[in-house]
C-alpha cells in the first residue's frame, strides 16, 4: 500500500486520536514496559486482548490510540481544579461496516497525576450550618489534614464514536463514562462523585484543529519509509466539553450521610448539564496500525501484538 493510501485510511479512522480530551485525571497503574522508536508512546495498547488479537485484517482492523496532556482544567458545580498530566490509551477494533469498537487496557483507559483541589476539605464543605461539619471546619483550618485530592477512574467502556469528529471541530466524539475520587483521611476510602452505576458521561469536542503529520516504520518501531507499520500524529488541539451533568458526592466520611451532605452543598452538587465543563489544553495524540492489514489477514491482531512485542526493552 502507498504512502498515500495509508494516509487516506487512517485519516478516516483519525477521529478516535481526540480520546485524550476528556481524561482529566487518572489512576495510577503498574510499570509500563519502554518500547523502542515509533512504538514509545503506546505502552498500554490492550494488543493481547481478545478482541485485539481476533481481529482478521478484513472485517475488523486493530489499532492503538494514545492521547496525552500536560494540563487542563475541570469544573465540576462550583469548584474548578487545575489537572496534570494525563495519558489515554486504548485499542480500536475498525470494522469494515464504519463502526468500531473500544477495547481498554486492563488497569483502564486513563491515567493521570491526581490533582489537588483548592482549599482543601476545608474549601471542599466549610462553612456550614451541620454542627458536627461545623466542629470539623474548626479543626481543619491550617491542618495538615486540610488536603484533599482528585483522582478520575474510568468506570466503562467509552463508545457512541463519531469518527468524523474527531478531525472536525465542536462535534462530540466519544462518550466516556468516568468517576471521580475524592482522598482525605476524614473522607475514607469509598468518597466519589459519581459511580459505576451513575457514572459522569463525558463527551469532547475539538474546539480547534490539531495539526497533522504521519510516519512509517517497521515492526519493532524503527523508522522506515517502507515499513509495514504507520503511525498518525495529531498534535496542539485544545478540546473542551461543558455538556456533561454531575451527581452528588456518595460514601464520604465515617458519617456519610453528614459528609456527603456538607460535600455537596458546599460543592453545588448535584450539578446539572452547562454548569460544569473539563478543558485539555495542548493535546497529543497518535495512532498506529499495519499499513495493509489485509495482507496479514486473517492473522492481522496477531500480527500486531507480535510487532509491539518486538519493540519492548
Amino acid at each position: 500500500m502507498s504512502p498515500l493510501s495509508s494516509r487516506t485510511r487512517l485519516a478516516t479512522v483519525s477521529a478516535l486520536t481526540a480520546l485524550g480530551a476528556f481524561a482529566s485525571l487518572g489512576t495510577a497503574t503498574a510499570a509500563e514496559p519502554a518500547l523502542n522508536g515509533e512504538w514509545a508512546p503506546f505502552t498500554r495498547c490492550p494488543v493481547d486482548a481478545p478482541a485485539m488479537l481476533a481481529a482478521d485484517g478484513l472485517a475488523r482492523t486493530p489499532q492503538c490510540v494514545v492521547s496525552t496532556s500536560t494540563s487542563g482544567t475541570i469544573k465540576l458545580g462550583n469548584t474548578t481544579v487545575v489537572t496534570g498530566k494525563t495519558n489515554l490509551q486504548i485499542g480500536i477494533v475498525q470494522n469494515a461496516d464504519g463502526t468500531s469498537s473500544v477495547v481498554a487496557p486492563p488497569g483502564g483507559a486513563l491515567i493521570a497525576e491526581p490533582a489537588t483541589v483548592p482549599g482543601g476539605l476545608f474549601g471542599l464543605m466549610c462553612p456550614s450550618a451541620i454542627p458536627v461539619i461545623t466542629g470539623i471546619c474548626e479543626s481543619l483550618e491550617n491542618s495538615s489534614l486540610n488536603k484533599i485530592t482528585a483522582t478520575m477512574e474510568s468506570v466503562g467502556a467509552p463508545y457512541d464514536f463519531n469518527q468524523t469528529a474527531g478531525i472536525l471541530t465542536d462535534m462530540p466524539i466519544v462518550a466516556l463514562p468516568v468517576r471521580i475520587h475524592l482522598e482525605n483521611p476524614l473522607l475514607g476510602s469509598k468518597c466519589y462523585i459519581g459511580t459505576a452505576a451513575n457514572p459522569i458521561v463525558l463527551r469532547p469536542e475539538n474546539r480547534d484543529y490539531p495539526a497533522f503529520d504521519m510516519s512509517f516504520f517497521q515492526g519493532n518501531g524503527t523508522v522506515d519509509p517502507a515499513g509495514e507499520m504507520s503511525r498518525i500524529n495529531l498534535t496542539g488541539s485544545t478540546q473542551n466539553d461543558s455538556t456533561f451533568a454531575v451527581p452528588g458526592a456518595t460514601g464520604c466520611g465515617l458519617n456519610v450521610g453528614l459528609i456527603n451532605l456538607a460535600v455537596n452543598a458546599k460543592t453545588g452538587l448535584p450539578s446539572a448539564s452547562g454548569k460544569n465543563s473539563v478543558t485539555l489544553d495542548n493535546t497529543q495524540t497518535y495512532l498506529t496500525g499495519l499499513n495493509a492489514p489485509g495482507t496479514a489477514a486473517p492473522r492481522a491482531g496477531e500480527v500486531l501484538a507480535q510487532h509491539w512485542h518486538s519493540a519492548t526493552r
